[in-house]
């Protein structure tokens, strides 16, 4: 194994963490996961663990055991349904020819002769993706891996510890179209729930960016929404990665989305439908959501003056 790169996106939920990592999906020099990497193990357990799911999270492995059973220890939800039972699957459509059983040999034989640390199986776990999966769009060009993980950003410390060089791209959207969104899935979080985690969130993304300045990145969704090349100009310069057009618009196996969805809760991301999303909430539910949330994270983000 040498010279492993890697990027992770970070968001609190419905904050367009699916869209980024859409909009990366189609640049030359990535190997983009196809789905919500989902890299966290049933053994990840802290004073975080009330409060966001494990699969979520930062994986842990025992100190003992064996690197077969390392592999089926990561989560990673979406991509083993779409292959175990593909019509159980939101991405039953998504045309991917992937074998589990080959995935995992080539997992454990990636992880021969090296020593069971977190690096080298979070490492083994995305080589061994990309060198399975067969109709993978290669462009020849690939030289970093990429995975997506709801709020992963608030283990920030853990990945830029077992990859110093690796960088987190965390994107942060205002409360209220984010609650606004939330509230179109079957079980939504409450408002007070909601709007607690999305300020212990972004309390994380402040604190990490701060530590790791060159290695942890924030990117406002709103600012995705108006003006995506620039955004993603700058992104590019801090990620060391040339500029791409397929950059502007969501993909998947570097094919070109009409709509986001099913990977994300929104459908089309641009600044109208943002602001209309917002425009959904009551009066009473916004001035809520101000009340619940820290003033000086709305205001280090721009949405102190929302509402």
């Amino acid at each position: 194994m040498q010279d492993f790169k890697l990027i992770m996106v970070s968001a609190m939920y419905e904050n367009g963490g699916n869209t980024c990592h859409r909009h990366l999906d189609g640049h030359p020099e990535l190997y983009v996961y196809p789905f919500e990497s989902q890299l966290g193990t049933p053994l990840c357990a802290d004073y975080l663990s009330s409060l966001f799911p494990f699969k979520y999270r930062w994986p842990e492995f025992s100190t003992s055991g064996a690197v077969e059973d390392d592999f089926e220890l990561f989560f990673d939800e979406e991509l083993k349904t779409r292959i175990r039972a593909p019509q159980s699957s939101k991405f039953r459509d998504a045309n991917i020819e992937l074998n589990e059983n080959e995935r995992k040999s080539l997992f454990i034989n990636y992880m021969k002769n090296k020593e069971r640390t977190r690096a080298n199986l979070v490492e083994a776990f995305f080589k061994a993706t990309f060198d399975a999966w067969k109709n993978f769009n290669r462009t020849g060009k690939e030289k970093i891996y990429v995975g997506y993980s709801p709020i992963i950003g608030v283990d920030g410390e853990k990945i830029l510890t077992d990859f110093p060089d690796a960088h987190v791209i965390h994107v942060v959207r205002n409360p209220y179209s984010a609650y606004a969104e939330t509230k179109k899935r079957p079980f939504p979080l409450s408002l007070k729930r909601y709007t607690l985690t999305w300020n212990i969130v972004q309390y994380f993304a402040l604190v990490n960016h701060k530590k790791f300045p060159a290695n942890f990145h924030i990117i406002r969704y709103e600012d995705m929404n108006k003006n995506k090349s620039d955004v993603f100009s700058t992104l590019c310069n801090k990620i060391g990665i040339s500029f791409s057009e397929t950059l502007l618009y969501p993909s998947w196996n570097k094919k070109k989305l009409s709509s986001i969805h099913p990977w994300g809760t929104i459908s089309v991301a641009d600044e109208l439908t943002n602001k209309k999303t917002m425009s959904q909430l009551r009066e009473e539910e916004m001035r809520e959501i101000k009340t619940l949330s820290y003033h000086s994270i709305l205001k280090e983000f721009g949405y102190d003056e929302l509402f």
